[in-house]
């Protein structure tokens, strides 16, 4: 099949080093290696990581002075936006919103690809991908991984609410399908949608299970780099270091645990605006010649940096919609490696309590520290918890996710037909 994938978050680039970037590159890497061909039209290609095998179309958005302006004289918005930012960046991703569809057109019909349907990363401020699907007569299955009106007021600012939240509910409602990371994501979208969502599935994010399987070779070599003994039990988080993930606790049980259990050593992979603050931590700390804090790492290397840790630590800061799926978690299962998190949303599902790893209660400190303490005291229950954790896994690949979502696709177009 013809797939056009369609990625107009302009804070997802394509070849970046977030999890949302790695889902969209995994996802069609996965397609293409089951005979799909793929082609990607995003706001931003980006750079840092290998690309995948699919054509690129970067149609990169207009912020310029003149086509905010424009889009505030439509929009009928009195007065100046010049002291703004937030109103600026919306108006600016209205008005690429509105030039996409007929340049994404235009690029079809250079490369003469005909898709037989869309798959789109659900954006805020979009309704680009609905026209496409209407102007293209095919299927368009929309992937909801957050409810982004809801992230976007919470952590970065929402001036135009009404407006971003009505365009969220009909980019719901008009498609013919919708894939949902999590069940609360799912719970969300059938609770906005306008007309009411068709055929809203969970399906949560899949694995390179080969890749992260054949990890286990190079954690020695990544250890020895920063002299730590083979005794060592290594506490790991993998992710961005933002304020909702909770590295402030893991810090602070590490340096707890490190007084007691001299063998213990923590590594952070990934950057984040809480990086910084973490690196002054462990300068200033006894217990800081044990910190590995290495910042950005390509994509291609985090299973051999997963299989460094002994033990992965996912210690999320309670949230009262905890609607993650998280991919992070994913791997870490995949690579065969038990998993510290809270109870909450999804973690309770994707990890088994005393099997594959270990929950404790949201935001309890001291509990998170006895789950912790438990596994960096028993090598042997973090071996066979690791066992179970890849077997818990299998099955869970991304090609899996790719046939699930073009048999929605095939059944959309058979519906039609009928």
């Amino acid at each position: 099949m013809k797939i056009l994938y369609l990625n107009f978050d302009r804070g997802i680039p394509v070849l970046g080093d977030k999890g949302a970037s790695v889902h969209v590159r995994e996802f069609v890497r996965a397609a293409a290696d089951l005979g799909h061909e793929v082609l990607i039209a995003c706001t931003r290609r980006g750079e840092g990581n290998v690309p995948p095998p699919a054509g690129i179309a970067e149609f990169p958005s207009d912020d310029t002075p003149q086509a905010i302006e424009a889009q505030r004289r439509w929009l009928g918005i009195d007065g100046s936006v010049d002291g703004e930012p937030v109103l600026r960046r919306e108006l600016a991703r209205l008005a690429h919103d509105q030039s996409l569809a007929a340049l994404v057109l235009g690029s079809l019909a250079a490369r003469d690809f005909r898709p037989d349907f869309i798959y789109e990363r659900h954006a805020l401020f979009s309704s680009a991908g609905a026209e496409l699907a209407a102007r293209l007569e095919c299927p368009r299955i929309l992937e909801v991984n957050a409810p982004l009106a809801d992230e976007q007021k919470a952590y970065r600012g929402l001036v135009l609410e009404t407006l971003a939240r009505r365009m969220e509910s009909e980019s719901f409602g008009a498609a013919d399908a919708v894939v949902a990371v999590s069940e609360r994501v799912a719970s969300y979208v059938r609770s906005v949608a306008t007309p009411p969502a068709r055929n809203v599935q969970v399906i949560a994010n899949g694995v390179d299970l080969g890749r992260f399987a054949a990890a286990e070779a190079s954690r020695d070599r990544i250890r020895s780099g920063f002299g730590w003994d083979a005794d060592a039990c290594v506490l790991g988080f993998v992710g961005s270091f933002k304020p909702w993930h909770g590295t402030d606790r893991l810090f602070d049980v590490y340096e707890s645990l490190a007084t007691t259990h001299p063998a213990v050593r923590l590594l952070g992979v990934g950057d984040g605006p809480e990086l910084a603050g973490l690196r002054a931590r462990a300068a200033a700390s006894p217990a800081g010649g044990g910190v590995a804090l290495v910042g950005r790492i390509p994509h291609a290397d985090i299973p051999a940096w997963t299989a460094a840790i002994d033990v992965v630590v996912a210690p999320y800061h309670a949230a009262g919609n905890f609607y993650f799926s998280p991919l992070k978690v994913v791997e870490a299962l995949a690579c065969g490696r038990p998993v510290v998190a809270p109870r909450v949303g999804q973690l309770g599902d994707l990890i088994a309590h005393g099997t594959t790893g270990l929950l404790y209660a949201p935001d309890d400190t001291e509990d998170c520290r006895r789950a912790i303490a438990r596994l960096v005291e028993d090598p042997a229950l973090r071996i066979a918890m690791g066992r179970a954790a890849r077997a818990s896994v299998a099955g869970r690949g991304w090609d899996q996710v790719v046939r699930t979502v073009t048999r929605s696709a095939a059944n959309v177009t058979v519906e039609a037909a009928a």
